[in-house]
């Protein structure tokens, strides 16, 4: 037993020094990426006078004359807040589109829909989003970490320890964290493993894999970006952020191969291996097992799996536009201030570059000499001023903020409603590529959630929905309602700003295409209409018809092994609707059938009695 329990532990600590030579290598293969995103963020800060030297490292630029001013003027900071401030405004909705015009399947796909919608606020996806753009336009790239955790949810039983239903939970992840097998590897999925790599205190390590570390301090940059971040605008070096009591927690993802067709999943911290198994969650196509994370780019490059920084293309613009300003200002100053040519012997230097010519000085020199003089400067060059503004242009350009953005003054001439909105839409076109990157990781992030709701709820499962959603009681349901065919709705459009919505809803209402078979406006279409335009609270009162389908839902579970009372508040039309589609959708067999047909005679009934009555 001794010599298994020995071996055992030789090759734990076998395998934990094999996971940390492949952490140091891949750190060593990123570091000149590493110290351009540093560089990136130093520019963004306003510390724009470094640079990467030749050996790797940030460094500050020494070069010119002692006289020479290093003043800084960040025109890449209001270019990137702009940006995000434009993309802020890519929240396109999530839904789920049914497999098929079933009942049964449309029913998933609502269902889907509904934990979509909660999940998206209980999480808040919003500020994830948020935080996520922040790292992909300043280094290029940001990812989402989604995981299932236990300790969420409700409490569903007691004993020596709470046990807890469980709910998806979702970080923003910056790219210094993540470290891939092939830089050059575009696809997240195709990687052939993934490590995470963060620092987390002794005490947490204990408290989730129950393993007492003794930890040390951590200094390195890469574990450690948020705090190290203010550290590298003043000292421009690999900083050194160190959290005492720490310890680096290396989580490999390997993806399933054939002789691990569910992958792998080692988890190590120091000398200890604290969980080695396989993959943990079913994300991947057709069922399998893959990376928790989704990418988030700025910029995608070809053939690079870290994406291109807006802020990479104007630091070149920016170092131009810093000389141009100063030297401009030089130029000033000597225009204003002079520069004195004195005979050599004339008049006293020491007093006189003490003090200067200033006004009223009575200035003594040598008999015979010639008095000092201003020497002549000219006016201003116009090169520096067209310059200047040439430099300004190319901030727009590259950083895709245009002038409507920067300056409303600029289009005054144009008074057409329809040229100025081609040119508010020509001026958001710039930010498509990454308009279309944050779509692509909302839509991967929501795949991700019904998958692993499909995993871990094996049972009955009951969740409120969100507040602007169509229902108002909470709703039932097991893995197998659960669908992962994830769409990006239409209404979350980059242009359609709150005033063009409410255009929208009132064009759509008066050609008649919202009015039901009788011609009118129904309460359901009302209220989706007023949550489209921003008005959920005055749609409160909709919520009747849904509730009736609700209930017509459970009663088509109930017909088909007995049968269901017809109540005189039901809503007879929606009724009628729900139970013959569910008839027309599924194949019932001749008791079921009889008895959807009885329930449906006595629906038309009460509701013939109502018309006439």
């Amino acid at each position: 037993m001794t010599e298994k329990t020995t071996a055992a532990q030789r090759a734990a600590k076998q395998l934990a020094e094999e996971v940390r030579a492949d952490f140091a290598r891949r750190q060593e293969e990123r570091r000149l990426l590493e110290r351009g995103w540093q560089l990136n963020m130093n520019f963004l800060s306003g510390n724009q006078y470094c640079d990467v030297n030749s050996l790797g490292e940030i460094e500050e630029d020494s070069s010119g004359f002692f006289w020479q001013t290093k003043r800084v003027f960040n025109y890449i900071a209001p270019a990137v807040d702009m940006r995000a401030a434009k993309l802020a405004r890519v929240r396109p909705r999530l839904a789920v589109r049914a497999a098929s015009e079933g009942v049964e399947d449309r029913r998933a796909a609502r269902i889907s829909s509904n934990i979509l919608a909660a999940v998206y606020e209980n999480q808040d996806i919003d500020g994830c989003i948020t935080r996520a753009t922040v790292w992909s336009e300043t280094c290029g790239t940001a990812f989402y970490k989604i995981i299932w955790d236990g300790t969420a949810g409700c409490v569903i039983g007691r004993g020596e320890e709470e046990l807890r239903e469980g709910g998806v939970k979702i970080a923003a992840v910056p790219p210094f964290e993540i470290y891939p097998a092939a830089l050059s590897e575009e696809n997240l999925q195709a990687q052939p493993s993934i490590i995470h790599a963060v620092a987390m205190s002794v005490e947490d390590i204990y408290a989730m894999y129950g393993v007492r570390l003794k930890g040390r301090d951590i200094d390195e940059f890469s574990l450690s970006p948020y705090s190290a971040a203010a550290h590298s605008v003043t000292r421009l070096s690999p900083a050194k952020a160190v959290k005492h009591g720490y310890e680096t927690v290396i989580e490999r993802y390997e993806r399933p191969t054939a002789d691990r067709p569910e992958g792998r999943l080692t988890i190590v911290a120091g000398d200890c291996v604290l969980f080695d198994g396989s993959l943990p969650y079913i994300n991947a196509a057709q069922g399998t097992r893959g990376y928790p994370f989704v990418r988030q780019t700025c910029l995608p490059l070809a053939g690079a799996f870290f994406g291109g920084s807006v802020v990479d293309r104007l630091i070149p613009v920016q170092r131009a536009y810093n000389a141009v300003k100063n030297r401009k200002h030089e130029f000033l100053n000597r225009i204003s201030m002079g520069t004195v040519a004195v005979e050599d012997g004339s008049v006293d230097t020491d007093e006189l570059v003490e003090d200067g010519l200033t006004p009223g000085k009575v200035l003594v020199y040598r008999r015979g000499g010639t008095p000092p003089s201003m020497l002549t400067l000219g006016s201003l060059p116009s090169g520096f001023a067209d310059e200047e503004d040439r430099l300004v242009s190319e901030f727009g350009r590259i950083s895709g903020v245009g002038e409507i953005s920067q300056n409303a003054n600029s289009f005054n001439s144009v008074t057409s409603a329809t040229g100025l909105q081609l040119l508010i839409e020509q001026d958001d076109e710039r930010l498509n590529v990454s308009y279309e990157q944050i779509k692509s990781a909302l839509k991967e992030i929501g795949r991700h959630i019904l998958c692993l709701y499909r995993q871990f709820s094996p049972s009955l499962r009951v969740m409120r929905p969100s507040a602007g959603g169509d229902v108002r009681t909470v709703f039932s349901f097991t893995a197998a309602d659960v669908c992962d065919d994830v769409y990006l709705e239409a209404d979350s459009d980059i242009n359609l700003t709150p005033s063009r919505r409410r255009t929208l809803v009132y064009d759509l209402i008066a050609s008649g295409v919202l009015n039901d078979e009788d011609g009118k406006l129904s309460a359901a279409a009302k209220g989706r209409a007023l949550r489209f335009m921003g008005y959920g609270g005055f749609a409160e009162d909709d919520g009747c018809a849904e509730l009736h389908r609700a209930r017509s839902e459970k009663e088509n579970i109930a017909l088909l092994s007995g049968d269901a009372a017809v109540k005189e508040y039901d809503d007879h039309a929606v009724h009628i609707a729900s139970h013959t589609a569910y008839v027309l959708s599924n194949e019932l067999s001749a008791e079921a059938d009889d008895a959807f047909s009885r329930h449906i005679g006595q629906h038309k009934k009460f509701l013939k009695e109502e018309k006439n009555g």
